[in-house]
């Protein structure tokens, strides 16, 4: 085998970084990002703001510049409270986006939510439409609830695939929900499974391996997957800088030598999802809670 060859089949397995310092990590994780990426998730909420509060345009505009030389999408998870303008901003700088409505235990809000990515779809700035996210995983709707608004979308939807958004497992486990997605948009955490670094990319490809074989010959994109730069261990999960580091190198390294579509969670640290996680929740970013990039 050639050295080159060879070099690319250790990378498709995980990069060699033993005897790398941290100096040497982030100037390699700087070079990963400038050759850019596939996908960002989009976190829109500056200090002291949560889901609830209203967006402005301002804090999405500065917030898309600072991502658009690095990203060819965005991903957006809601269609109200200012969210349902990231997609329509982000088509103002060229970017390709993946729009979600939030769908939650609100029967209200949520017909707020299909209505707003129904209107965007309509308005074209939607090129991959996501109706609800995570919603079986938190146990929000049955699976029944959730098919009807899949399939209430799709009758509005036209020209654009139509997805949901979970965990990869949970479309192996609910095969009528895959069977009513155009594509399957597949969250593949080895972090929150308590895998350890050394093996969290051969761990991710069985996930995402589990998510095709769910997906029946249809897409699979991996819509988050991501590394907490600090915070508790989860098991054998370490959060830290060097892991943080470590993982992203290697994430896009496979994703753009096995083609894989990954959107990478996450562009800004949010303080407010520590409510929901702990202190791991707010050290997701690729740029801090400040917009300062970590590396």
């Amino acid at each position: 085998m050639s050295s080159s060859r060879a070099e690319k089949y250790l990378s498709l397995a995980t990069y060699n970084f033993k005897g790398y310092n941290e100096d040497e990590l982030m100037s390699m994780a700087r070079k990963t990002l400038e050759k850019g990426m596939h996908g960002l998730c989009f976190s829109p909420y500056v200090e002291g703001q949560k889901p609830g509060d209203q967006l402005s345009d301002n804090q999405i505009r500065r917030r898309l510049e600072i991502i658009k030389p690095y990203t060819k999408w965005v991903r957006s998870f809601s269609c109200t409270e200012g969210n349902e303008n990231i997609p329509r901003l982000a088509k103002e700088y060229g970017m390709k986006t993946l729009v979600g409505a939030w769908l939650g235990n609100d029967r209200e809000s949520n017909e707020k939510e299909l209505e707003g990515l129904i209107q965007l779809t309509n308005e074209g700035v939607v090129d991959i439409a996501a109706i609800g996210n995570e919603v079986l995983y938190r146990g929000d709707l049955t699976e029944s609830e959730l098919l009807d608004y899949i399939h209430r979308g799709k009758v509005e939807i036209e020209d654009v695939p139509v997805g949901y958004v979970d965990a990869y497992y949970e479309f192996r486990d609910h095969p009528k929900v895959s069977e009513a997605c155009d594509i399957i948009l597949a969250n593949c955490y080895p972090f929150w499974e308590g895998c350890e670094m050394d093996y969290s990319l051969l761990y991710m490809k069985d996930m995402y391996r589990q998510a095709q074989e769910a997906a029946q010959g249809k897409k699979v994109i991996i819509t988050e997957t991501g590394w907490p730069s600090q915070g508790t261990n989860l098991r054998g999960a370490l959060p830290s800088y060097q892991n943080f580091l470590k993982y992203f190198i290697n994430t896009q390294k496979w994703s753009q030598e096995a083609e894989i579509e990954i959107f990478f969670f996450s562009s800004f640290d949010e303080s407010w999802k520590v409510g929901t996680e702990g202190d791991v929740g707010a050290y997701w970013g690729l740029w801090d809670k400040d917009e300062n990039l970590k590396f």
